[in-house]
């Protein structure tokens, strides 16, 4: 299978100048699938957790927009149950963009665009145990 120069470029990118709390590791048999491992944002809920995600690079990219799940149960009103994100900055980016978008994501959720209505209604209530629920998923699922 050859690869697009841009997908080789942004690997090696990735691969000698990681972005913070984040490891992008491109699968050997399939160099448009990656392993990735985010460290959740100090000064966020999900702190101290550690959220394996996928990543692929379709057909298409950069034309289309990586496609990135959570494999990590995550409460975030912008994170559904399957893991599917809602962040429209997914389009025509950088692997390394989308990934440092998804971790300030984190940092900031924002339930007026939510994906999991039931988390963002409960952040929108009452934020302080909306809060409390993510630490608890994060460490009991992400630690």
């Amino acid at each position: 299978m050859t690869l697009p120069k841009r997908i080789i470029k942004e690997t090696e990118r990735l691969m000698a100048d990681p972005a913070p709390g984040i490891q992008a590791t491109p699968h050997e048999d399939n160099l448009r699938y990656f392993d990735v491992v985010m460290a959740g944002p100090a000064q966020s809920p999900f702190v101290g957790g550690s959220f394996k995600l996928e990543l692929f690079l379709p057909e298409e990219y950069p034309m289309a927009p990586p496609k990135v799940r959570f494999l990590t149960k995550i409460y975030h009103p912008n994170i559904d149950k399957l893991g599917r994100i809602c962040l429209d900055i997914l389009k025509a980016l950088q692997i390394r963009t989308v990934l440092l978008s998804i971790q300030a994501l984190l940092s900031a959720p924002n339930p007026d665009d939510p994906l999991a209505n039931d988390v963002a209604e409960h952040y929108k209530t009452n934020e302080r145990d909306a809060i409390e629920t993510s630490k608890q998923w994060t460490m009991m699922y992400a630690a």
